[in-house]
């Protein structure tokens, strides 16, 4: 095995091992994610929805509201 060989199996191997690591490492604790709550972690800000239309021969529009 040359050195090629080897330097390229070690990145698929530290590789494989970081997303192995990735998926199954502990982790912190989520009060949403524990208990299935919609309640977030705090107030929110504002919320928007836009809206495109566009139609055959008239002029694209962008509508965005407010929720």
């Amino acid at each position: 095995m040359d050195w090629q060989k080897l330097v390229s199996l070690m990145i698929v191997g530290a590789a494989a091992t970081m997303l192995l690591w990735n998926r199954f490492r502990p982790r912190k604790f989520s009060f949403e994610r524990a208990t299935h709550c919609g309640c977030g972690g705090g107030p929110r800000g504002p919320q928007y929805s836009v809206v495109f239309r566009a139609r055959k021969g008239e002029r694209p529009q962008v509508l965005v509201k407010m929720n």
